[in-house]
């Protein structure tokens, strides 16, 4: 029989109050305050900290605190990622990003999700979909990154934007819903 983590990883409906995902919340939780709080000059300090929380990021993530996610573990990311203030990563799932993409203050990625049947959703069991972001990415402030999108590489995601289905590489997308705009190539 799969554990609740295993399903939760696999996609499938789990429930998120299981102990060991609660605990594995919890370390991230007491992780993020550590360096939530901690201050720019602390160099060695915050690196300790996100190569605990986020295990699988590459070389020169910058990441500016307050930043919150549910696991850190579920995030992949290449190198030199760059993270502004107030970014929410909910990891539920796999979030894989690209090398050299850049997010605005206050973005928010939501691998987590909930049944579309009422019965289902108040049996408060959820699922997740994992969402993947390209290389050379640009996401704006505030923009919305929805659960199971994949965004292309070299592509600009407008500021205060909703990306609610896949959007390819190379172009220039905004509004709620997300939508192409232009192309770059």
């Amino acid at each position: 029989m799969k554990t609740e983590k295993q399903k939760m990883l696999e996609g499938e409906l789990y429930d998120s109050m299981d102990k060991q995902l609660a605990d594995e919340r919890l370390k991230a939780r007491l992780l993020l305050k550590e360096l939530n709080d901690s201050r720019e000059d602390q160099h060695e300090e915050r690196s300790r900290i996100l190569r605990e929380l986020l295990p699988n990021t590459g070389k020169d993530l910058w990441l500016q605190p307050p930043f919150f996610c549910d696991y850190g573990y579920n995030i992949q990311a290449g190198e030199k990622v760059f993270f502004n203030f107030n970014c929410v990563v909910l990891d539920v799932c796999l979030v894989t990003i690209g090398s050299r993409t850049l997010f605005g203050p206050n973005v928010q990625i939501y691998t987590a999700t909930h049944p579309i049947n009422h019965k289902e959703r108040a049996s408060g069991l959820e699922f997740a979909k994992p969402i993947t972001i390209g290389e050379d990415v640009w996401i704006g402030g505030s923009a919305v990154i929805c659960p199971g999108v994949t965004i292309g590489d070299r592509s600009i995601i407008g500021a205060g934007s909703v990306v609610t289905r896949d959007i390819p590489a190379d172009v220039i997308a905004a509004g709620n819903p997300c939508k192409v705009i232009r192309s770059l190539a």
